[in-house]
């Protein structure tokens, strides 16, 4: 079956076969940040946001993408970078595998709630699987980027 979608803002038609993961599509696109984990929708690796709205690659039929916008973090470089750049100095990327979905979550989480709380955030990256770090680095990344919008503190 043949899809249109828009990918990271560039339109794509692509020929797929109906049992296609979204995941495997993208990456085909060139989108090698959206990553293969757990395979059981529990790691957040995969996450990207289909309208706007953050989704588990692997659980989504690429189908479901005709006719809709697709964004990865290839596609939201410059929006990601300010608080990236936090979670990195926060030690928070170890090994740097998780973080892609930890980045395309708080993006989401951002755009929804421009002034989470601590539980906030950890509700809404509860999904994201991080094996190097307790968490806690990704917080304080995030907390301390929220800082310096507001004027206050920003890195440590």
């Amino acid at each position: 079956m043949e899809i249109n979608f828009v990918l990271n803002g560039r339109p794509v038609t692509a020929a797929v076969r109906p049992d296609t993961l979204l995941i495997d599509l993208v990456r085909q696109k060139g989108c090698l940040s959206v990553k293969r984990g757990c395979e059981t929708s529990n790691c957040g690796l995969c996450t990207v946001l289909l309208d706007g709205a953050p989704v588990l690659s692997c659980s989504v039929l690429a189908a479901r993408a005709d006719g809709h916008r697709v964004d990865t973090l290839e596609g939201l470089q410059e929006e990601a970078r300010p608080f990236a750049e936090f979670i990195a100095d926060q030690g928070a990327e170890q090994c740097g595998f998780c973080n892609p979905g930890f980045v395309m979550n708080t993006i989401a989480l951002l755009r929804e709630n421009p002034d989470p709380t601590d539980d906030d955030i950890r509700a809404f990256l509860a999904g994201n699987l991080c094996r190097c770090s307790g968490y806690e680095g990704q917080l304080r990344g995030i907390r301390a980027f929220l800082n310096s919008r507001k004027g206050g503190e920003g890195r440590e």
